[in-house]
């Protein structure tokens, strides 16, 4: 290969740069970003860039001399607006196109909406300038904040409103934030996380629409209530970025279609990061977006697959101060058991917890709130195979 383009300038598609250069390639490389940023780091986004505590230079992925290592073009604030892999080349946007011998799509995703939500007040935060218009708000004294989705996205920003001294309003459609990821009986006790951080949570109902002429003034509740509101900040999750895609051979099902070493049908493309459904599942997490690279540029350079990106899941969220973390699989009918700490339904005790969850006698995943040494430690011994043991307890 002569010339390999990555779409998106993302975290992953800084990886994959990395990756290649690391891998010995030595021709051109281009890398394509939609925004106009070099690539930053997304989830301080929601929290310590959102509460002030970080500022812009600090959210940068790579300084200048790494970029200028890379020996890359970059073409920024210019989106891809199609694939061409019978004549080699991607289509911008701006009517360039670029020729290239092999293709690493990571252009990421979007955030969802809702109907409406163009209203001023109404945000979501997925970028920075989404991160920017936010901050830009809350500075502006106590508001009453709505927040659409309990999950990590909305958890943390609900968060760091409530410590930037907002009133905040959590609303879940289903009976718990987080079930499908941490199962009933974990969720439970991480959704007390809300309370104990005097942010109100109501789950199990939809929301209807929103209210307002020009400015969103508050939102209407499927069960027929109205919660007023000077923001509302819309998490209800992502659509993978693969609009650009469509009329090519490249598969699409909920993001890009690939094998288990992140090759899609064509062997000249490679997909990593929350835009690539790898072998039948697609993850958003930043531990994905800076392994799945690896794996990818060695299939992209060898033309065929030849390593495969199986990795045991990993997640973190910061909550309220504390810090959620969890690794592997959970399915509906596992068994759950604390090994250390304390876990109730009024929260995580002042120590935090382990916990081990067991399918056929097996250790699958592993939840940690607030014991980074006992979670990291099961972590490891998940990836191994063994079974994570009880420590004493970290006070």
């Amino acid at each position: 290969m002569r010339t390999v383009t990555i779409v998106g300038a993302s975290l992953s598609g800084l990886y994959a740069a990395r990756e290649l250069r690391a891998q010995g390639f030595d021709g051109r490389l281009v890398i394509v970003g939609e925004e106009p940023h070099r690539p930053y780091d997304r989830p301080p986004l929601s929290k310590d860039f959102l509460t002030g505590r970080a500022d812009e230079e600090q959210l940068a992925l790579a300084d200048a001399d790494e970029t200028a290592g890379l020996d890359a073009e970059w073409l920024l604030g210019v989106r891809a607006r199609g694939l061409d892999p019978r004549g080699r080349t991607v289509l911008l946007g701006d009517g360039r196109t670029v020729s290239t011998d092999g293709v690493v799509i990571a252009t990421g995703a979007a955030a969802r909406r809702l109907p409406g939500d163009r209203l001023v007040g109404v945000h979501t935060l997925r970028t920075l300038e989404d991160a920017r218009a936010l901050r830009a708000e809350l500075v502006r004294g106590p508001r009453r904040i709505v927040v659409i989705g309990g999950g990590f996205i909305g958890a943390e920003t609900a968060s760091s409103c409530a410590g930037l001294g907002h009133a905040v309003t959590v609303v879940e459609a289903a009976a718990l934030p987080l079930v499908p990821q941490l199962g009933p009986d974990m969720a439970a006790v991480c959704a007390a996380l809300h309370r104990r951080g005097g942010v109100e949570l109501l789950t199990g109902t939809g929301v209807a629409g929103l209210r307002g002429t020009g400015a969103v003034t508050g939102v209407a509740l499927s069960d027929g209530r109205t919660l007023p509101a000077d923001i509302v900040i819309v998490g209800i999750g992502a659509t993978p970025h693969t609009s650009w895609l469509a009329g090519s051979t490249i598969a699409l099902h909920d993001g890009v279609l690939c094998d288990e070493g992140c090759v899609t049908a064509l062997p000249q493309v490679v997909a990593v990061g929350d835009v690539a459904r790898v072998g039948g599942a697609r993850a958003e997490h930043w531990t994905s977006a800076t392994e799945q690279p690896r794996v990818a540029v060695t299939n992209l350079l060898a033309g065929r697959t030849l390593e495969t990106a199986r990795t045991v899941p990993y997640f973190w969220s910061d909550q309220y101060g504390s810090r959620i973390q969890f690794a592997g699989r959970y399915r509906v009918g596992d068994t759950v058991q604390v090994t250390e700490g304390e876990a109730t339904g009024g929260g995580p005790g002042e120590a935090g917890f382990l916990a081990r969850y067991e399918r056929d006698g097996h250790t699958v995943a592993v939840l940690g709130v607030d014991r980074p040494r006992a979670f990291m430690k099961a972590r490891r011994e998940l990836g191994r195979g063994e079974r994570p043991r009880a420590e004493p307890a970290v006070l």
